[in-house]
């Protein structure tokens, strides 16, 4: 597997949606290209999580852990056995646990295959690409926007920290908040449900960020110290961080969320990585599907 993409990531969905009928499939919106953006339910609890990849086009590789983190689930949920000591039917019976498994379909594939000479952006995405052919290091959406500087939560301070003026591989988050279709895909997909958390996997660092300007419940802390434990992740208290998906939801609902980003190196971190990064977050992705339940 030398990059998991779009056609992959449904080549997994259906063949997850044979062996395990009763995960749950629908589609969210589209990205700017028209791929359809899937969500996925695993759960038939009334209390709902929600977990996130791939809004960075270069950290595609939090796609693949989060559906093998499904896949896994979904074994031990039909076989009726624990996993890593959870009891996956009891958590599964409380809770509907939701998956957006890839935010940003069309930088995946950019960052993936590049630009063939067919393709629609091909000439501008050169020209913000510096005239590279070579896309490892784009972050962005096909219009060149950030994702994760999309969102309504101090849009205008983040925008005025980055300083970036137009489109490009990174750090642009656009002419205003959610003008993005994928960022706004995700706003309404989160407006309608009641998350009690949500979870973003990004990449690298080894540390979980769970804070937002003081809009965070007070619980957040000690959960992020629970996952901290429960891997070797550190709890990282941010400042000067805004217009993130987790960023808006803290600020929108006053819900505990958390951004975790996966492993440590340069982005995009190497498919080689997958086992050991798989086994990193494991614990932090069980233990986030925990939280509320022991916490009650």
């Amino acid at each position: 597997m030398l990059g998991y993409g779009y056609a992959t990531l449904w080549e997994e969905l259906n063949r997850l949606g044979k062996i395990y009928p009763f995960l749950h499939f629908e589609m969210i919106g589209e990205s700017v290209m028209g791929k359809r953006i899937p969500a996925l339910r695993i759960g038939a609890g009334a209390r709902e999580l929600h977990m996130n990849a791939a809004f960075h086009a270069n950290e595609w590789i939090t796609t693949p852990l989060l559906m093998q983190f499904v896949e896994d689930l979904a074994c031990a949920y039909a076989r009726g056995t624990a996993w890593q000591g959870s009891n996956i039917r009891r958590l599964l019976a409380e809770y509907s646990l939701w998956i957006v498994p890839m935010v940003n379909p069309d930088g995946v594939d950019l960052v993936l295959q590049g630009v063939t000479e067919d393709h629609p952006y091909r000439e501008i995405l050169l020209e913000w690409n510096g005239d590279s052919l070579d896309f490892s290091n784009w972050k962005a959406n096909i219009r060149g926007v950030d994702l994760n500087d999309q969102f309504p939560a101090h849009w205008e301070d983040e925008a005025a920290r980055r300083g970036q003026l137009g489109p490009g591989e990174r750090d642009y988050g656009g002419e205003a908040p959610l003008t993005e279709p994928e960022a706004l895909a995700m706003a309404q997909f989160t407006e309608n449900h009641a998350f009690e958390l949500v979870l973003a996997l990004h990449t690298q660092g080894r540390e979980i960020y769970w804070n937002y300007r003081g809009y965070e419940p007070p619980e957040s802390e000690s959960y992020a110290e629970r996952l901290s434990l429960a891997s070797n992740y550190k709890a990282v208290k941010l400042t000067d961080s805004d217009a993130g998906y987790k960023d808006w939801y803290i600020q929108q609902f006053r819900k505990p969320g958390f951004t975790i980003e996966v492993g440590c190196g340069e982005n995009p971190l190497p498919i080689e990585t997958f086992s050991s990064l798989y086994s990193e977050i494991v614990p932090i992705l069980l233990t986030a599907l925990d939280l509320q339940a022991v916490s009650r």
